[in-house]
């Protein structure tokens, strides 16, 4: 199976000049985990959950923290083509959980490592 058949093809794209409030509150309207950042100058980086627990863990107000300040920059894509495998391996490597899906046109989609497994599941589950 391919990066195409289990990513997500919502992406939701943020300035980086959003709070951590509210990226965490569309990443929530809209059900996922991770988003894009899209900045002029520093270009595309990827903000997740993760991170703004971790700046809230720091006891940084989530209503002044810009989400630019809480970017990844160095960000692992995935092609469309890529198998499952790729990018669980592409994961594991980084140690993250989200992958964005990008063509020649740039985001298309977010493969997650729920994607993957959900994806798994079926084909591995054992025959009663």
């Amino acid at each position: 199976m391919l990066v195409r058949d289990a990513m997500s093809t919502v992406v939701l794209t943020i300035g980086p000049a959003h709070t951590l409030r509210q990226a965490a509150r569309l990443m929530s309207a809209r059900r996922v985990g991770a988003a894009v950042v899209l900045d002029g100058d520093a270009g595309l980086g990827i903000l997740t959950e993760r991170d703004i627990l971790n700046s809230l863990g720091r006891g940084e107000d989530p209503d002044r923290e810009p989400a630019g300040s809480h970017t990844t920059h160095e960000v692992v894509f995935a092609a469309p083509g890529w198998t499952l495998q790729e990018a669980a391996e592409a994961m594991t490597r980084g140690g993250f959980r989200h992958l964005v899906v990008l063509d020649d046109l740039g985001p298309v989609g977010m493969v997650s490592v729920r994607d993957i497994i959900r994806c798994w599941l079926p084909a591995h589950s054992v025959a009663d």
